[in-house]
């Protein structure tokens, strides 16, 4: 699970989509091209001045008769075109059979020297009556350029008298829609021009066109008196689809509308006319040639740069990196912005390059990475951080606040995994009476365990309430922190108030095991009291997962901690239930009343410390440490009463105080009390 939910897990997807996008898979040609479908569709649409077209409509056909007509008829429509002013007029049909009406005669001798542009096409079928166009070549563009195994051309005669005959072919993409035209195809060793070429051809002059190719492919097409048009490697130029033309149905009696345009003749009765697919729905198979001849005559210059497909990879690369590095750094709200920055920016600047450019550029394959990359990042820090918070909880969950388990599941940074070192305040219990407890449970050990835990959860409350962290239970006793592993400002003053609660929860604690003893049946003898030793000492301590490689726990380390444990073993020694360090007092000097009990060098320390508990001091017991310090014992022993009466509370204090004094005082008092004992 910690491998599939691996921040870097995120990486392997990018790459992955990455090599997908290199790969340019069906998967990916046909995203690129709808999106290239939905920029060209924020194209204001284009009327054309240019072309116009004839229509076979239902109309006509009820007035001409059934199709195809006797070729005579297409003569008059084409001498009707040249008397209304067309000007080069296009028959978008492949004459390959002669007029079994025996009207081609006719239909030659008008169209030969009139502007009229007829019809070929490849076909993998046939080879016959081709019309080749002459062509200068600039390298050699051959093997780039589109090939069909034969082509079908008009009869003889008809390809001997047009004065143009073009290709209609089509190239549809990957998803069977056309956006691309070859200007120039390929039969063997021949090249065929496309009917715009064709038509642009005769609109000069000029006798035929040069074709240049590279190292890359073919790179332009020329028609002498014309603009030098720029082509993909195969000599396919993009279409650019909001052009609308002039219609006219060849039934109506008025055709002025076509003075001075070129005509194409188009049939769109239902049954006759062929259907092709465009980004912007179904057309009529001849409007493509329209639309490219149009595209030519604006100079549309469409392009994918050469450089677009290495730019859209890097985009993938760097933006789906970026994307994971993010999602492991920065919060939520700054991951899911930069989806939605990259996505709008990428989907803007492609439709910005189309609009000023007339770039197509491909954002979907980005964009697609990017939101399938972001997922799986975020994903994976959430399922990695609800795994962390479950984790906090199981670890904290049983000996810190339930706040602060909340806040750790909120922000789990707030915990130094592996330890560090912070000054802390360590509060150490122990129960006093155990033994008593025990005796008085006999063999009912399930009993005395139930009391003990009623015991520890009794004096766990107020560590909880005052946001204090249990590091450990050790039988009866017990060790808790504050300022970790939430940072706590007043640690010293929490840490003192935690046990002065301790201690009186656990008053609470016999009380009501008394009243609940009195209100059985059978009480028989009252239970014994227990009480608890509190000993609270402030320092640099280590804290954090502690532990071997096979069991960690959340633990603390430090002579701080040692010190803590130290005091809590002296409050017997000194008749008092807490005894508090110096540097706790020092930080907390103004929360509590202190009352001074010794100048201690615990067992095993030789550095002496000033152990105080809470008691509010009297002048007399500040004059009796003075004598004490001194070494003036006899005066303390005379004093011994009347502090024992200025301060009753302390009077174990002061007994236990007196039979240290009436040992005798060391040769070598220096006014440090040295511990023989834990």
């Amino acid at each position: 699970m910690k491998v599939i939910t691996h921040w870097a897990l995120a990486f392997i997807t990018s790459l992955v989509l990455v090599f997908a996008h290199y790969s340019d898979g069906t998967v990916v040609q046909t995203l690129r091209l709808k999106q290239f479908d939905l920029v060209q569709q924020t194209d204001q649409p284009h009327v054309s001045r240019d072309i116009a077209i004839l229509e076979i409509d239902e109309r006509t056909i009820e007035q001409y008769g059934q199709w195809p007509w006797k070729r005579t008829v297409l003569a008059d429509i084409v001498t009707k075109l040249r008397e209304s002013g067309a000007g080069i007029i296009v028959l978008p049909m492949v004459f390959s059979e002669r007029d079994r009406l025996g009207g081609d005669i006719a239909f030659i001798e008008t169209i030969a020297g009139n502007g009229v542009v007829i019809a070929q096409t490849g076909s993998t079928q046939t080879d016959r009556n081709a019309v080749p166009r002459g062509v200068a070549k600039i390298g050699d563009p051959l093997p780039y350029l589109f090939e069909w195994p034969g082509i079908l051309g008009p009869i003889p005669l008809l390809g001997m008298n047009a004065d143009g005959v073009g290709v209609v072919n089509t190239a549809p993409e990957i998803d069977g829609v056309v956006r691309r035209v070859p200007l120039i195809m390929r039969v063997g060793d021949e090249t065929y021009p496309s009917l715009a070429v064709e038509v642009i051809r005769l609109a000069t002059g000029a006798p035929s066109y040069q074709i240049k190719a590279g190292a890359g492919g073919v790179e332009k097409i020329r028609i002498p008196g014309y603009h030098i048009v720029n082509t993909d490697p195969n000599g396919q130029i993009w279409l650019r689809w909001n052009k609308q033309f002039k219609r006219i149905s060849a039934a109506q009696d008025d055709w002025s509308a076509v003075q001075g345009k070129t005509v194409v003749v188009g049939i769109t009765a239902d049954g006759i006319g062929g259907l092709i697919a465009s980004p912007t729905g179904p057309q009529f198979n001849y409007i493509p040639a329209a639309v490219t001849l149009q595209t030519m005559i604006d100079g549309d210059q469409i392009q994918r740069p050469f450089w677009a497909f290495l730019a859209e990879l890097g985009a993938t690369l760097v933006l789906t990196f970026t994307l994971v590095l993010l999602a492991r750094f920065t919060p939520y709200y700054i991951v899911g912005g930069a989806i939605i920055l990259f996505a709008g920016g990428l989907g803007y600047g492609a439709v910005y390059a189309w609009q000023n450019y007339l770039y197509l550029l491909d954002a979907t394959m980005p964009i697609v990475a990017i939101v399938i990359v972001g997922l799986h990042a975020v994903f994976a820090r959430f399922v990695r951080e609800f795994r962390l918070k479950q984790q906090i909880k199981a670890q904290f969950g049983t000996y810190v606040n339930p706040t602060v388990v909340e806040r750790l599941q909120k922000n789990p940074e707030l915990i130094k995994l592996g330890g560090e070192e912070k000054i802390l305040s360590c509060v150490m219990t122990d129960m006093r009476n155990f033994t008593g407890l025990g005796e008085s449970y006999g063999s009912d050990v399930q009993g005395f365990t139930r009391t003990i835990n009623a015991y520890m959860t009794c004096i766990t409350a107020p560590v909880l309430k005052n946001d204090g962290t249990i590091i450990k239970y050790i039988g009866d006793a017990s060790m808790h922190i504050h300022g970790a592993p939430l940072d706590d400002e007043h640690h010293a003053r929490s840490a003192v108030q935690t046990a002065l609660d301790m201690l009186q929860a656990c008053e609470e604690f016999n009380e009501r095991r008394l009243q609940q003893a009195i209100s059985t049946e059978d009480p028989g003898p009252l239970p014994p009291r227990v009480g608890l030793g509190a000993g609270v000492n402030t320092g640099k301590i280590l804290v954090g997962n502690i532990g071997s490689e096979r069991k960690l726990g959340y633990d603390c380390l430090g002579d701080p901690v040692s010190v803590a444990a130290r005091l809590e073993s002296q409050t017997k020694s000194y008749g008092v239930l807490l005894i508090v360090g110096p540097d706790t007092v020092a930080q907390a000097k103004n929360d509590f009343d202190w009352w001074e009990l010794d100048n201690i060098a615990v067992k095993g320390k030789e550095l002496p410390l000033r152990i105080y508990t809470v008691h509010k001091e009297t002048s007399e017991h500040r004059e009796w440490l003075r004598d004490y310090y001194k070494g003036r014992w006899d005066r303390c022993i005379a004093n011994y009463r009347a502090c024992k009466s200025a301060a009753p509370d302390m009077s174990q204090y002061y007994d236990k105080m007196i039979e240290r004094l009436a040992q005798g005082k060391p040769v070598d008092w220096d006014g440090i009390y040295r511990a023989m004992s834990k």
